[in-house]
């Protein structure tokens, strides 16, 4: 069985202060995707990985992004957009700072390749490439802005008009890492915060979120391009099909965690031989508000190969 994490850990150094490192060792998965690490490399904290090999693009971005990879053994191989990674083995000390480039990046994907948003890796016990990715949260189009109704100031619609490029690109990047990943005999697994929410069963308000980010039709037609049971397929959707969540992301603000009223914007989207050997999937909800290690819950699924 090989057990898979995906956890949006919203700054490694605050997550560890939190209970992260517990909930790593109790856990016992195989292969962890982190996004969000929020860390240099040169701050990364000593042990923050535990028994891991660590494979982490932080990003250009001082203080944003950083998406990371641990797996129990040393990958075969890692790839990112920027040709650039931090591995370390566990306990190591020394920082090898290498990764292989994913080869020519889709077109519009340069905007974005520096600043730590993907990296891929072969595991060494299976015929699986992971990937860990984080898609910019993005904002409103202008002609839905209003001021003084928003939590951000109007910005005419440049946060939007970024996360559509993004999409746009990746969505043409992932075509090419999938196609890679069963030219070199393997099952491709994306893992990550995608910051997009896809059917009505995905947000708990969904009726008054229809004009949020997050949950625009244009995004949810994103999605509905990428998956598909010839591209990429939503491993928790179909272990749970029609039921409202699992969620794994709840607002710091107000009540939300405690009402539940939460967001299902993390995915593992996995090719179709391997989301059929899908057989556990659901996610970690820390047991109080005040015990949360971020505003997003770990997505666990055990797949049985």
């Amino acid at each position: 069985m090989l057990r898979v994490a995906s956890h949006n850990i919203n700054g490694i150094r605050a997550g560890l202060r939190r209970g992260f490192g517990t909930w790593l060792t109790g856990r016992d998965c195989d292969v962890v995707a982190l996004q969000e690490v929020r860390c240099p490399i040169a701050a990364l904290p000593a042990g923050a990985f535990g028994d891991y090999h660590l494979a982490y693009d932080a990003g250009d971005l001082a203080g944003r992004n950083g998406v990371a990879v641990l797996t129990r053994r040393p990958p075969e191989a890692v790839r990112t957009w920027s040709g650039s990674a931090l591995l370390r083995p566990p306990g190591g000390e020394s920082l090898d700072v290498s990764a292989a480039p994913v080869g020519v990046l889709a077109r519009g994907l340069g905007e974005f390749a520096t600043q730590g948003r993907y990296v891929e890796v072969d595991l060494a016990d299976d015929r699986v490439t992971v990937a860990s990715l984080y898609v910019p949260k993005g904002g409103l189009p202008a002609h839905l802005q209003r001021p003084g109704r928003m939590r951000e100031a109007p910005d005419g619609g440049a946060r939007y008009e970024r996360k559509m490029r993004f999409l746009r690109a990746v969505a043409r990047q992932l075509t090419r890492a999938r196609r890679g990943a069963r030219a070199r005999g393997r099952q491709y697994l994306l893992l990550g915060d995608l910051n997009v929410a896809h059917t009505r069963f995905d947000v708990a308000q969904w009726r008054r979120n229809q004009n949020s980010e997050g949950f625009l039709p244009i995004e949810r037609a994103w999605l509905d391009e990428v998956i598909g049971p010839r591209r990429l397929v939503d491993v928790v959707r179909r272990l749970h099909p029609l039921t409202d969540g699992p969620y794994s992301w709840w607002s710091w603000m107000g009540n939300s965690f405690a009402n539940d009223t939460g967001w299902r914007i993390d995915y593992h989207l996995a090719s179709a031989g391997l989301a059929g050997r899908a057989i556990r999937a659901g996610t970690d909800r820390d047991p109080a508000p005040d015990r949360r290690i971020s505003d997003h819950a770990p997505v666990v699924v055990d797949y049985d190969l």
